[in-house]
C-alpha cells in the first residue's frame, strides 16, 4: 500500500532571454516538430528511472504500487513518455511532480493528469501556472492538486521520496527531488550540468536562493549519490561544488564593477567569465546572460553579502 506522509516541516540578447524565459517553451511547442523526438529510457538506481526526450529531463519511479514521476516536458510528447514508461512499469502514473514552472517541465501536465495522475508541486509553482503571463490560464485539472510549502515525503514502490522545497532559486517554486534508498537526487534547472547558471529573476528566481540550494545538494549527497540535473549529464557532488564555487567567484568579480558604477554593457565588456568558458560545458551564450542577471540583482541590492 502507498503511504504518504506530509512534514509540515551581447547585452540586449542577453536580457531578452531572461524576459522571454517563462513564454519561450509554449513557442517551442508550437514550432517544433516532436514527432521526430524519441524518448530515451535509463535505468539510474534500483528502481529509479530517467527518461530524455525534448526539454528536461523526468524521472521515474517504478514499482508495485505505480509510477512516480518527476516532470513532465512538452504536451505533444505526452503519449511517447507514457508509452516509454508502460516499457518498464504497469503504466499507471500515480503522482506527478514539477521541479519548476517552466514549460519542458510542466507542459505535459494536463496529459498525465488525464491519465490519473495526481499532480504536485510548491504552493508558488502553482500560483504561477494558474497566472501565466502569456496566454490563457489552464484548467483547474491541469494544476497541481497537492501543493506544499515545507517538506513532504512520500513512501512507495520501497522508496522514500523527499519533496525539498528551494525557496527563491532558478524560480520562487523550486523543488528538489530525493530518492533515499536508490541514493538518488534530482534538481530540477537550478542545478544544470551544461552551461552557466540559470537565474529567472522573472519567476521570482535569485542568487541567495540558488547558492543555497547548490549547498543542500552538496550537504545531502555521499560519495556515491547520482545527481540528475534539469539538463545534461549525471553529476557527483564535486561537480555541484565546482558549479556554486564558479557562481560565487563570478559574483566577486561582477560586484565590485557594479559599485564602481560600471553599466551593464561595461560589465559584460570587461569578459569576466573568460576564464570559465573552457571549463563550462555548452557555454553558448549562458556566460552573458548569467552576466546579466548578476549585474540586475547586484546592482539592486539583492544578492549582497
Amino acid at each position: 500500500m502507498t503511504r504518504i506522509a506530509m512534514k509540515t516541516s551581447r547585452t540586449a540578447l542577453a536580457a531578452l532571454g531572461v524576459i522571454v524565459l517563462t513564454g519561450i517553451a509554449g513557442t517551442l511547442q508550437a514550432q517544433q516538430d516532436f514527432s521526430k523526438v524519441e524518448i530515451k529510457t535509463t535505468k539510474i538506481s534500483g528502481n529509479v528511472y530517467t527518461l530524455e526526450g525534448q526539454g528536461g529531463t523526468i524521472g521515474a519511479l517504478v514499482g508495485p504500487d505505480g509510477v512516480f514521476m518527476v516532470d513532465a516536458q512538452f504536451a505533444p510528447l505526452s503519449d511517447k513518455i507514457a508509452a516509454a514508461l508502460k516499457q518498464i512499469s504497469d503504466g499507471r502514473i500515480r503522482f506527478l511532480v514539477n521541479t519548476h514552472v517552466h514549460g519542458d517541465h510542466t507542459g505535459g501536465n494536463p496529459n498525465f493528469a488525464k491519465m490519473g495522475a495526481t499532480l504536485l508541486s510548491r504552493e508558488e509553482l502553482r500560483a504561477r501556472l494558474a497566472k501565466p503571463a502569456k496566454g490563457d490560464p489552464p484548467p483547474a485539472a491541469a494544476l497541481p492538486m497537492l501543493t506544499y510549502r515545507g517538506p513532504v515525503t512520500i513512501r512507495m514502490d520501497g522508496e522514500e521520496v523527499q519533496l525539498i522545497p528551494v525557496p527563491t532559486a532558478h524560480t520562487d517554486g523550486d523543488t528538489m527531488v530525493r530518492f533515499v534508498t536508490a541514493d538518488v537526487i534530482m534538481t530540477g534547472d537550478f542545478y544544470r550540468s551544461v552551461g552557466y547558471p540559470n537565474i529567472d529573476r522573472n519567476n521570482g528566481g535569485t542568487l541567495n536562493g540558488m547558492l543555497a540550494g547548490l549547498q543542500a545538494i552538496v550537504d545531502l549527497a555521499g560519495p556515491n549519490t547520482k545527481i540528475i540535473p534539469g539538463h545534461g549529464p549525471i553529476v557527483d557532488e564535486n561537480a555541484v561544488t565546482a558549479h556554486r564555487n564558479l557562481m560565487i567567484a563570478m559574483r566577486d568579480r561582477v560586484a565590485p564593477l557594479v559599485k564602481q558604477g560600471k553599466t551593464q554593457e561595461e560589465v559584460i565588456a570587461a569578459r569576466v567569465t573568460a576564464d570559465f568558458d573552457s571549463k563550462v560545458a555548452e557555454p553558448g551564450t549562458t556566460g552573458e546572460r548569467f552576466v546579466t542577471q548578476l549585474y540586475a540583482e547586484l546592482k539592486a541590492g539583492a544578492g549582497s553579502q
